[in-house]
Formats: C-alpha cells, sequence, structure tokens
C-alpha cells in the first residue's frame, strides 16, 4: 500500500489490511518451520541480511544520539527477528484493537505489520532463489543475483519506503505526552493478558525514538542508503560500500 492509501483506510478497511497481512506472514513462517531445510536457510539469510544490514548502518549503531534507535530499527523494524508472537496476540485480539484503538494507532500497526509480510516474502522468495548457496558461506555475488532473480523492484521499493513511514508513526508516538505513562500503566495487565510480546514492541519503539530528538535526519539516512542499495542491485552492480 501507499502512503496516500494507508491514510485514507477507515477503521474496517485498517482491520482488513491488518488481518490479510497477518495471515500471509503467518502462512509463510508456518511454511518454513514445515520444511527443514527451507527454515535453516531462512535463518541463514537472516543472519547474512542481518550482518549486511550492521556494517551499512555501522555509524549510526555507533552514533551516541542514533544507538538506541538504530539497534532497535535493524533488529526490529528491517532486520531478522521473529514476530510470530508478536503477530499472533495481534490476531487474537483483533477485534477488540479494531474498536478501542484510534484510528492513527491501527494505522501505525498497520504499516509495521505490512512491513513483516514484505520480509516474509521476499525472504521466502530469496531462499528459493539461492537454494544449496545458504548451506555454505554466502557471498555477496550470489546474493546479488538472486536478488535479480527475485526482481519486484516496485515491491522492493515499497518495503524501504514502508520501513520509513512506521519510524515516521512511532516517531509521533514519542513525542506524545501521555504515551510513557500510559505503556508504563499497561506493563503489568498486557502480560497477564497474554500480550506481553506486543507491549513490549510499542514499549521499545517509544524508547528508541523518544531518545532521539528528531529523527527525520536518522530515517532519512536509512531510507537513502537502503534505496540506493536496491537500485544498484537492480543495475546488476555489487552491493555498495
Amino acid at each position: 500500500m501507499s502512503d496516500s492509501e494507508h491514510s485514507d483506510l477507515d477503521r474496517a478497511a485498517c482491520s482488513a489490511a491488518l488481518e490479510r497481512f497477518l495471515g500471509e506472514a503467518r502462512d509463510l513462517r508456518l511454511a518454513a518451520a514445515a520444511d527443514t531445510v527451507h527454515g535453516r536457510r531462512r535463518d541463514r539469510l537472516r543472519e547474512w541480511q542481518a550482518a549486511r544490514l550492521a556494517r551499512t548502518h555501522a555509524d549510526l549503531l555507533a552514533s551516541p544520539l542514533y544507538g538506541v534507535a538504530a539497534s532497535f530499527f535493524l533488529a526490529e523494524l528491517y532486520g531478522p527477528k521473529d514476530f510470530s508472537e508478536r503477530d499472533a496476540e495481534v490476531e487474537r485480539i483483533l477485534p477488540l484493537m479494531t474498536s478501542m484503538l484510534p484510528v492513527s494507532g491501527l494505522r501505525t500497526l498497520l504499516l509495521a505489520v505490512e512491513v513483516d509480510a514484505l520480509s516474509e516474502r521476499f525472504d521466502a522468495a530469496m531462499v528459493r532463489a539461492l537454494g544449496s548457496a545458504l548451506d555454505r558461506t554466502l557471498s555477496e555475488s550470489a546474493y546479488a543475483a538472486a536478488y535479480c532473480e527475485v526482481g519486484d523492484r516496485a515491491g522492493r521499493l515499497l518495503q524501504i519506503r514502508l520501513v520509513g513511514e512506521t519510524g515516521e508513526a512511532l516517531d509521533a508516538l514519542a513525542r506524545k505526552p501521555f504515551v510513557r505513562g500510559a505503556l508504563k500503566m499497561m506493563h503489568g495487565p498486557a502480560h497477564l493478558a497474554g500480550l506481553g510480546e506486543l507491549h513490549a514492541f510499542l514499549e521499545r519503539g517509544f524508547e528508541a525514538f523518544k531518545s532521539m530528538r528528531d529523527a527525520s535526519e536518522f530515517l532519512e539516512t536509512i531510507v537513502t542508503r537502503e534505496r540506493a542499495i536496491a537500485v544498484a542491485l537492480f543495475a546488476g552492480r555489487d552491493l555498495p560500500a
């Protein structure tokens, strides 16, 4: 979905889109878990991609200003973390969330879940394209060739844009004065209700973006770099240093 499409969604449409993307991500994870070889290769692909992200954004990770946000961002929004528990919690309480959360909150969650579904989709395709190359040390050239084989330039660029928009939404949340108190108040009840991972994700995101005075430069840096890498790979060039 584009930015304008997200902003135009009403409560019912947000709920329907959430259900669709949650279901897609869940089905892809279940398929990976059912195939031992595919699951092992998926893990190795994600480890490789996480290491690449850490190299590309090493300066942000080492930054006193951006380090906390970069760690959260690269691990939990654009990295290898398994969101099955968080997504299962969202699916379980989706009717309640639809009726109680403001539409802006539903749209923020929708952004994060759509990124997750896109990541699962691309990772599954990359595992199929790479095959046995993931049973040994993966080279940048093999990764680049598989990236081009999988294709879907529009989908890759959409994924990067949605990552930035999710960051913007979390940054806006971190600027609201009542949010920290509300999250602290809900810590115990959320865990008792079996919503611990969802609540922890929101807490970590809030604290990560609260640590910055302004996230715009941080987000622009990540999006610009990732877009440049995608463009280079689709042009048949090596991964930028």
